[in-house]
């Protein structure tokens, strides 16, 4: 019974003394803050800790709150994030003893802090509500944790060639402003990012993360600089939908005219003007949303190439329907001409009749004579006989040789319009006569199919794979 009773009474005296050591009093208490009064009463806040001496080491880390957004147009991309800087300030140790102090953000402005910024920093602002997004974690022996929430837009130069089956990296760059590296060494600590594994975009997925560091020379002097990449990929499941999808649709609805017959013109027509402007629209949004950039990308391939061979559908009609009228006229001139040489048999006789009475008015010289007293003796007169027709010629005006020049040059046609109409000629020959109109069609049937078909083989095996 003893016993028991003595090792309840140590049991409890031991939990006193362990309470008594981690559980401060609040004299001890009143004392810490008198202590940080006293050390901030000779305390500079111009001065780096060490100055003078070593350069002051920081270490970073970061923790990712959320991607907000990714935009072609402006090449940038905005985040949220928590920003954690660490670094030793001797000048603020209060104690042998291990504590630390969790403080507002109202601490900060009385000690000093680094002047980090983002090199490739567009525009950033503090959390304010309910108060401002700072933190300061004092240790006992100076060591501090100062934390902050802000969100960022940061420049992002992105290649744009595979849009959109595209990869993008996309860089945070951290700096002190003012102190070189022979005052501030920057690094990153053992764990640099956090909280990335469950960062969520809509459009991209995250492959990853690497961390750099180096020193940039710039005219001031020599910088440390902490260089975070995000590896991101492009989701492609948004543009099959909104892009590809449609595309492939219109190129496959313009193939239905060939089915439908060439006398229907204004179904064809329709149907092709109706696909072209189809695919123009697409263009022209799909375009909105991406930069003014020189180069081409792979979207715009893919929909000139539609566009192609839409406006090729259209084309095969105009060749079948120019096909088509084109024998049609000239069966019909053909059936003119055997018309009008029937008519010409037929009417043989009396122009052999009106012959032998033209011969019968050459022989005599009765008309001539009597027209001779006629005022104008130039004018000729259509039912008199030709051999007895009196006309102009070079040599009863007198014979002028620039009149005659001029008069040929004016006749005379240009050499490049004669060359074209000899090419012309020469094509239009070696063209072979289709005698069946529908076996345009039928060859477009097959031809476009498959050409579109290895089109997008080619596609989707160099931009994918």
């Amino acid at each position: 019974m003893w016993k028991s009773f003595l090792k309840g009474i140590i049991f409890l005296s031991y939990l006193f003394t362990v309470r008594k050591c981690h559980m401060p009093s609040p004299l001890e208490i009143e004392n810490i803050t008198e202590v940080i009064k006293k050390v901030l009463v000779d305390y500079d806040i111009r001065l780096r800790p060490n100055f003078g001496g070593n350069p002051l080491y920081i270490g970073m880390d970061l923790q990712i709150a959320s991607f907000d957004a990714i935009s072609e147009v402006n090449m940038d991309y905005t985040l949220t994030l928590y920003l954690n800087q660490y670094w030793q300030d001797e000048r603020l140790a209060f104690s042998k003893d291990s504590f630390e102090l969790t403080l507002s953000g109202e601490f900060a402005a009385k000690i000093w802090v680094p002047d980090t910024f983002f090199a490739n920093d567009k525009n950033s602002f503090l959390h304010d509500v309910t108060e401002k997004n700072t933190m300061v974690r004092l240790s006992s022996d100076g060591h501090i944790k100062y934390g902050m929430r802000f969100t960022t837009t940061l420049a992002c130069m992105m290649d744009l060639h595979y849009y959109p089956l595209d990869s993008q990296n996309c860089t945070l760059e951290i700096e002190s402003y003012g102190y070189t590296v022979e005052d501030v060494v920057m690094y990153w600590m053992k764990e640099a990012v956090v909280g990335l594994e469950n960062a969520e975009l809509p459009q991209f997925s995250i492959l990853g993360f690497s961390t750099n560091v180096r020193k940039e020379t710039l005219a001031s002097g020599t910088y440390q600089r902490l260089s975070l990449c995000f590896e991101l990929k492009r989701n492609i499941g948004y543009f099959i939908f909104q892009t590809y999808l449609p595309c492939i649709l219109i190129v496959m609805l313009s193939w239905v005219s060939f089915w439908i017959n060439h006398e229907a013109t204004s179904a064809r027509v329709a149907l092709g003007i109706t696909t072209v402007l189809t695919m123009t629209t697409i263009s022209t949004g799909v375009r909105s949303s991406l930069p003014r950039i020189s180069y081409v990308k792979a979207i715009d391939i893919y929909l000139v190439m539609c566009f192609v061979f839409v406006f090729a559908a259209l084309l095969e009609y105009a060749a079948v329907n120019y096909t088509y009228w084109g024998s049609t006229r000239a069966k019909m001139k053909a059936k003119k001409l055997k018309e009008q040489k029937s008519i010409s048999h037929s009417t043989e006789p009396a122009i052999n009749e009106e012959i032998i009475e033209l011969q019968d008015v050459r022989v005599s010289p009765i008309p001539y004579l009597r027209r001779k007293n006629k005022p104008s003796s130039n004018s000729t007169d259509p039912n008199f006989p030709p051999s007895f027709r009196r006309t102009k010629t070079h040599y009863s005006q007198g014979f002028n040789r620039k009149t005659l020049e001029r008069h040929a040059d004016r006749h005379k046609k240009p050499y490049v319009f004669s060359s074209l109409k000899r090419g012309a000629s020469a094509l239009r020959k070696s063209i072979p006569r289709i005698k069946d109109i529908n076996k345009i069609d039928k060859f477009a049937r097959v031809a476009f199919p498959a050409s579109f078909l290895l089109f997008n083989s080619i596609y989707w095996c160099f931009y994918v794979f």
